[in-house]
């Protein structure tokens, strides 16, 4: 296996050894990638649908300054909240949008968890990186730099879902969307092509980091596990280095993602537009309104979804890409 894969990496030469493996490596990262857009995939839909009471939960508080007034937002609470949706909405409400989070999510973890692994091998080939002699810098970089562009690669090919996810799940008492493709139909003919990408910016500033911090976290305190901790099971690590990243993603890149959510609720069933100067703009409004603490509005559910969300991705994607590579899918 050890000659294999550095047969795979080395270009030129002449080797019969050489010419021989190559094929059977070639042979193998195609049978790795499957597994990566099937485990990843699966893994993300999984993690959604368990953690879906939380995420509709955080979604809520953090649209909730944009109508509200202040004596409003000081009484809001999860149990208070969560009492709400199940005396109006009914205990089914917790997973309003969750379909649609399930349609996005697909892609997004097959598409995130496969680029982050593809651009981790480009960027070990680029020069002064190399991996024929790592160390903890060039490994740190190589995880950074691979899972913000993993991220940032997603978000940009499912980002309408994303939007549509937003809006299903902000609903109350009205529904103005009926489903999926009436939501996409609806913001196509009332704000056009590019209402569908309300937020995309914030979306990219966010979701760099984040998948940055989540990915490098998670690789970094596996790895350093497994090398103190060799006999200790695998879901046990997966599960709490992947709980690890996730509340270090979810710290640095809330307040992002609080103004892609506001940003993607503007003008919705012909609302007045409260944002009207882009992502820095709405985080000045945002500030002037509410403080800094409003940056920060939803963070609590967010916190309690993060741990169990982001170790079942992680615990998940690791069983499932080892059964998959088992039997050679």
């Amino acid at each position: 296996m050890q000659t294999d894969a550095r047969v795979g990496v080395v270009e030129g030469g002449g080797s019969p050894h050489k010419l021989v493996t190559r094929p059977v490596q070639h042979h193998r990262s195609q049978i790795g990638a499957v597994s990566q857009l099937i485990a990843g995939g699966v893994a993300g839909a999984v993690s959604k649908t368990c953690t879906a009471p939380l995420a509709r939960l955080t979604i809520l508080f953090q649209v909730q300054g944009m109508h509200s007034d202040v004596a409003t937002l000081k009484k809001a609470s999860i149990w208070r909240e969560a009492t709400r949706i199940v005396n109006e909405e009914g205990f089914r409400a917790f997973w309003k949008g969750n379909l649609v989070t399930i349609a996005h999510r697909l892609p997004y973890s097959s598409i995130s968890f496969y680029a982050f692994e593809r651009y981790k091998n480009l960027l070990q080939l680029m020069p002064g990186v190399g991996i024929h002699e790592p160390n903890f810098a060039t490994d740190v970089f190589v995880r950074l730099a691979g899972g913000g562009l993993a991220g940032i690669t997603a978000a940009s090919v499912t980002y309408p879902l994303d939007l549509v996810r937003t809006r299903l799940s902000a609903q109350t008492k009205v529904n103005y969307y009926r489903g999926i493709w009436h939501a996409l139909c609806t913001i196509s003919r009332e704000e056009g092509i590019f209402g569908l990408y309300k937020g995309l910016g914030a979306c990219l500033l966010g979701v760099g980091p984040n998948l940055a911090i989540s990915f490098s976290v998670y690789d970094t305190a596996r790895s350093f596990w497994q090398l103190q901790r060799p006999d200790d099971s695998t879901v046990m690590v997966s599960l709490a280095c992947g709980s690890l990243s996730g509340i270090a993603s979810s710290t640095v890149s809330f307040p992002l993602d609080l103004v892609r959510r506001r940003m993607q609720l503007e003008g919705v069933g012909g609302r007045a537009r409260v944002y009207k100067t882009g992502v820095f703009g709405t985080f000045r409004h945002i500030i002037q309104a509410e403080g800094l603490r409003g940056l920060y509005r939803g963070i609590l559910p967010e916190y309690y979804k993060v741990v169990p969300s982001i170790g079942i991705v992680f615990m998940t994607f690791e069983k499932l890409k080892q059964v998959l590579t088992d039997i050679q899918i």
